[in-house]
């Protein structure tokens, strides 16, 4: 489940209070939620005895100090729910358990997890525990990504329901299905399209993705005192050497230097000898999260009958 709102934390057994609840949180990710939702109903549907567990993306960033979640609105919204809730937690989940394996003592240190795919995001980790990230209140916020446009003026969308008369409706599908790689080439929102193409809008997409990108993490190193270790993970951040490259590229002024044939081969490691800052490409894994927490549950369950 991709959102959990403010009170559900962690894997919880499926019960029809927790699917009520879920489903108020609809409008929030209009393009997970429902289909999550959905997904549950028809195996219970057709298995109604089988114990299902819900994951919740969101948990894994609840560990941040309130002064990463909060939006300088009026109290009274934030109270209501309306706080940076942060998503891609199964993936951060995944990284973070392997990071002992891939960095050793400085896998409890200063990290920033790259998850860059259709979907994208970025995630400060200090004892591999979330302490910032770049998405919000929805999946819509932060980094550019695939037909997302990321972070807005929030100017630009009043501009568009008053001066260009668009409804909420349209607006939503902008934002959502219209914009990111795809609305900047006009090309496609696939980044291995846009690197086969020759189109100089292609090029210019591909080249804002990195540009957000740097901005974002240089900004999230704030958050944990400096940087020891980057982590690409996800689609684009598993399979393209012009990103990571054009990326790294920028955070140079911090000590990240690449070492061109590891990252042209997208091994793990992909920093130079004496680089100050590790660089790795480590692949995602939110189903063995997933299937491990479901595991876990179902065993406490039986045991405690």
């Amino acid at each position: 489940m991709v959102h959990g709102g403010l009170h559900h934390v962690g894997p919880a057994r499926v019960t029809g209070a927790l699917m009520t609840d879920l489903k108020t949180l609809v409008p929030l990710t209009p393009m997970h939620q429902p289909h999550n939702l959905a997904a549950i109903r028809h195996v219970a549907a057709s298995y109604p005895d089988l114990p299902q567990v819900a994951c919740i993306d969101t948990s894994f960033h609840r560990t941040q100090d309130r002064l990463a979640q909060l939006f300088a609105l009026p109290r009274q919204l934030t109270d209501d729910g309306i706080i940076r809730h942060g998503f891609h937690g199964l993936s951060y989940e995944y990284i973070a358990s392997t990071l002992p394996r891939h960095l050793g003592p400085k896998a409890d240190v200063r990290v920033i997890v790259a998850h860059l795919g259709g979907g994208a995001s970025m995630c400060a980790l200090k004892k591999r525990r979330s302490v910032a990230t770049s998405m919000g209140f929805t999946a819509l916020d932060g980094l550019m990504m695939g037909r997302r446009c990321g972070a807005l003026d929030p100017g630009v969308v009043l501009y568009l329901m008053q001066a260009k008369g668009l409804s909420s409706q349209k607006i939503t599908e902008m934002l959502y299905e219209q914009s990111g790689l795809l609305g900047v080439s006009g090309i496609s929102n696939d980044m291995g399209t846009l690197q086969a193409s020759n189109a100089p809008e292609a090029r210019q997409a591909i080249d804002l993705f990195c540009f957000r990108a740097a901005r974002e993490l240089a900004a999230l190193a704030t958050t944990i005192g400096g940087l020891d270790a980057v982590i690409f993970t996800a689609g684009i951040g598993e399979n393209s050497a012009l990103v990571r490259k054009c990326i790294c590229n920028r955070l140079n002024w911090m000590g990240v230097a690449l070492d061109p044939a590891a990252n042209d081969a997208n091994a793990t490691r992909i920093t130079a000898n004496g680089s100050d800052i590790d660089v790795l490409v480590i692949a995602t894994d939110e189903e063995a999260v997933i299937a491990r927490a479901t595991h876990d549950m179902i065993l406490r369950t039986r045991r405690m009958t």
